[in-house]
């Protein structure tokens, strides 16, 4: 075996492994894959429709927890309208950190929201 073959080898190694290192730090850091953070949202009376007003989908109805993903893990934020046949409807917006690894760990770890909502006259 000749001496470049002998050097070129463990540099080969090296490569791999510094690959590996920085791609497991990226990922511990949260720099590759996805994130997410949940809401439970609660309303008084419950049963009112939450309805996301960036594309106007309807997320559910009161009480109900709803999850958002995100790429890089930058908080992400939200304008929702509360809607009860019979009442006011209420307009709330926060910011939802997306700092969990899994979807189950986000909705473990929702945060609440609860609005109150006045009945018409």
């Amino acid at each position: 075996m000749s001496v470049s073959k002998q050097i070129l080898h463990p540099l080969k190694v090296c490569v791999v492994l510094a690959a590996v290192v920085l791609f497991a730090g990226c990922a511990a850091l949260g720099l590759g894959g996805k994130h997410y953070g949940a809401i439970n949202f609660y309303s008084e009376p419950p049963g009112a429709e939450v309805i996301n007003l960036r594309d106007d989908t309807n997320l559910g109805t009161t009480p109900i927890a709803v999850w958002w993903e995100s790429s890089d893990g930058k908080p992400v934020h939200v304008t929702v309208e509360f809607r009860k046949h019979g009442y006011h409807e209420k307009i709330t917006s926060f910011w939802v950190n997306t700092r969990h690894d899994s979807i189950d760990e986000a909705i473990d770890n929702a945060k609440p929201i609860k609005v109150q909502l006045s009945k018409r006259k």
